[in-house]
């Protein structure tokens, strides 16, 4: 995974537009590159492909048998930043090992995946199995490709039906699922893949599924809404994901879940991967779930390459600490959580008002403009993004080093998703908490729970604590001994 570097960024005065959470006037993009500076256009996704051609294009009759595939592969820039053992501890498996189809591995390889990480370890050859997994590991490790490898691997392109579905709790997570997939896929030759989520034209998702669609990628009240209308037809799926299982086991999802397997097929895999898991998805466990392999990989909860810090402010105080934090820190690009929509909005307005870049997002904007926001935030055309916890489920932006919570969260669980924004595969993060009188002993709770250790922040933070340190490469591509400093970024948020 490669991080996004960016140029400096001056403060820029600008007016809030109130309908889509960006700032009128021009916004420097942020450069970046590797997998994770794609574009992640709204919308429905679809796909198709070949084989690399030797020069680098497709060809219908794929590679020839005695071709040095992996020369023509179009990798991304090498990822050479330290990481922690929460990706690196793994047995020292290769993507190769899985018997995977040629032509994925061209896709997983050109996504920069170099090895697989710890859970993906142990979930592909059991789901390539077909067995039901319960799979929990820490956020940015690598859940993503833990599923949706063996799931591409097993869709055969000469059925023309849906085989696979993944579901996600919110929007952004569908369009961020179905844009992996899209990639990884690429060289198979036709696989077709669909995002469809609520807030979105019915007649375009009615109208797409009239055609061959192998894999949907949806949120739950959209796909059962057209599993009723008789247009998603999921009785011979194959394979069920539930991706933020814990989310959709909640009460605001469970309902729809059950329903929506009760149109599936009796031999059907399910697959649930999450951080965290309620007491409830005993319940679901037993009634949907045949001998599930379980996997648990969270011998602690936080990721190790994330510190966090509290500042004991008042809530008159908390815009100036904030305001303060951003001229410290070296920032690449930072999510900042309130816990309300309005204070959404007016924290974004107070913070262009400063001068800083800012973009802002919640559930209540109209979908257009989320799409809008995610898609250029996750290519870097501003530095900050002020969100609702909306935007803690398994949202993947590798330039995110800095979270803070300028309002503290109401329990473990949202703190613990909230803050692995940053860190994600492997990389280092920094996490802030703006605390109150009235927050106090839910700090302390949310230490308990999470047997962790949220520090008063120092008058100055070790910008190696959160700032990216590269391993020098060598020109033969070997990686040498890290640097003894880290690389500098800009200084202005």
């Amino acid at each position: 995974m490669a991080t996004a570097r960016t140029e400096s960024m001056g403060p820029m005065v600008m007016g809030l537009n109130k309908q889509n959470g960006q700032l009128r006037g021009q916004t420097k993009p942020l450069s970046q590159s590797g997998p994770h500076s794609v574009s992640t256009p709204p919308g429905k996704m679809t796909v198709g492909g070949g084989a690399l051609k030797p020069g680098g294009g497709t060809q219908e009759g794929g590679i020839r048998f005695g071709d040095d595939w992996k020369k023509s592969l179009l990798l991304p820039p090498k990822d050479t930043r330290v990481r922690t053992s929460d990706v690196t501890s793994t047995k020292g498996n290769e993507f190769e090992d899985y018997c995977l189809k040629r032509e994925l591995l061209m896709g997983i390889f050109e996504m920069g995946w170099e090895k697989p990480s710890p859970i993906q370890e142990e979930s592909i050859p059991i789901a390539l199995s077909g067995r039901d997994i319960l799979a929990r590991a820490k956020n940015g490790t690598g859940k993503s490709g833990a599923y949706l490898i063996p799931l591409l691997e097993r869709i055969d392109l000469k059925k023309d039906y849906i085989q696979a579905v993944v579901m996600v709790p919110t929007r952004e997570l569908a369009l961020q699922v179905s844009q992996i997939s899209i990639q990884i896929s690429k060289h198979l030759g036709g696989v077709k893949v669909m995002a469809t989520t609520g807030g979105t034209n019915l007649r375009d998702d009615i109208l797409r599924l009239d055609e061959t669609v192998h894999v949907v990628i949806a949120t739950p009240g959209r796909i059962l809404d057209l599993i009723k209308k008789g247009v998603a037809k999921v009785d011979r799926v194959q394979m069920m994901v539930m991706d933020e299982a814990d989310k959709l086991l909640s009460q605001d999802f469970v309902v729809l879940i059950e329903d929506i397997i009760s149109f599936l097929a009796k031999g059907r895999q399910i697959l649930l991967y999450s951080a965290t898991f309620p007491i409830s998805v005993q319940k679901f466990m037993s009634k949907h779930l045949q001998k599930p392999y379980e996997i648990n990989l969270m011998e602690e909860l936080t990721l190790k390459g994330i510190t966090q810090f509290y500042a004991y402010v008042t809530e008159r105080q908390k815009v100036h600490c904030l305001n303060t934090l951003f001229s410290r820190l070296q920032i690449n690009q930072s999510i900042i959580f309130c816990n309300s929509t309005q204070r959404v909005e007016l924290l974004a307005k107070k913070i262009t008002q400063l001068g800083y870049s800012c973009f802002y997002i919640h559930a209540k904007m109209m979908q257009e403009y989320r799409n809008r926001v995610f898609h250029d935030f996750r290519n870097g055309l501003c530095r900050n993004l002020v969100c609702t916890d909306l935007f803690t489920r398994g949202i993947d932006i590798q330039a995110v080093n800095v979270v803070i919570n300028f309002d503290f969260p109401k329990n473990a669980e949202t703190y613990l998703h909230r803050i692995g924004r940053s860190g994600r595969f492997g990389h280092l993060g920094l996490a802030i908490n703006l605390i109150t009188s009235d927050d106090r002993f839910n700090l302390k709770s949310i230490e308990e729970q999470l047997v962790t250790d949220i520090k008063p922040i120092p008058g100055s933070i070790d910008k190696s604590l959160y700032v990216a340190e590269y391993h020098s490469v060598s020109p033969d591509g070997e990686e040498e001994e890290p640097p003894r400093r880290p690389v500098t970024t800009p200084n202005q948020p």
